[in-house]
């Protein structure tokens, strides 16, 4: 195999988002009185991963982030509570959520034989910080690259700039990320020019003209590829 560096994005690649926002969600709920059942944790989650779209887009900021998706949440279904608040303990409790996605653990340990692995990740520091370091993998991994500590964020060419002037002797050539996200991870590997993975275990089909290098849909699938 032609590579001698993996770039591993994070949530709903190696870390099992949906879970820890989940459970961090329904303790955040249950601490301000509101109420968890699934048509308030759906419309959150569709909040949320809009709210992340758009700061890929540029048009809102990490802080605003934060705190609107609350806020809208809130206004949606008409609680008096304050976002900035409520913000802030979901924070607290999703980066004390460590779950993996099954079979990550073994998945990193074995590329780990062979390859520098690093991790790649939007999201706020002290919240992926916490769910890595405290997570199975983190022993597998050399550095993680949280965007908010890098000052942009993935598909940006300038997140893949400042990783590449961190990783030592890092060469294009002998890269390949593996991500689940086509906007974030797939369309910025192919714009930074590294070979790229796309994690597809759902079967989406990818929009016309967007290349991957390999497409996988479980783990197995990555064996074949890169531990022959």
């Amino acid at each position: 195999m032609k590579y001698d560096t993996i770039l591993f994005d994070a949530d709903d690649t190696l870390l099992d988002f949906k879970r820890a926002e989940h459970d961090a969600l329904a303790i955040t709920l249950e601490s301000f009185s509101l109420p968890t059942d699934k048509t308030v944790t759906e419309k959150y989650s569709e909040i949320n991963d809009g709210y992340w779209k758009a700061l890929e887009r540029c048009e809102v900021t990490k802080e605003e982030l934060k705190v609107r998706r609350f806020g809208d949440l809130c206004a949606f279904f008409g609680f008096d509570k304050d976002p900035v608040t409520m913000a802030r303990t979901y924070e607290r409790k999703l980066s004390e959520m460590t779950y993996l996605l099954d079979g990550a653990e073994s998945l990193c340990r074995e590329l780990s034989d062979r390859y520098r692995i690093y991790i790649v990740t939007n999201g706020i520091k002290d919240v992926q910080m916490g769910r890595l370091g405290g997570s199975a993998i983190n022993k597998y991994y050399l550095k993680a690259f949280v965007s908010e500590e890098m000052g942009c964020e993935k598909p940006k060419k300038e997140y893949f700039e400042a990783v590449a002037r961190e990783i030592p002797d890092f060469d294009k050539d002998k890269t390949v990320i593996i991500g689940d996200s086509l906007s974030s991870d797939m369309k910025g590997g192919i714009a930074f020019g590294i070979d790229t993975c796309w994690f597809n275990p759902n079967g989406k089909k990818a929009p016309e003209g967007m290349d991957m290098t390999y497409t996988v849909s479980s783990f197995d699938d990555i064996r074949e590829i890169f531990l022959k």
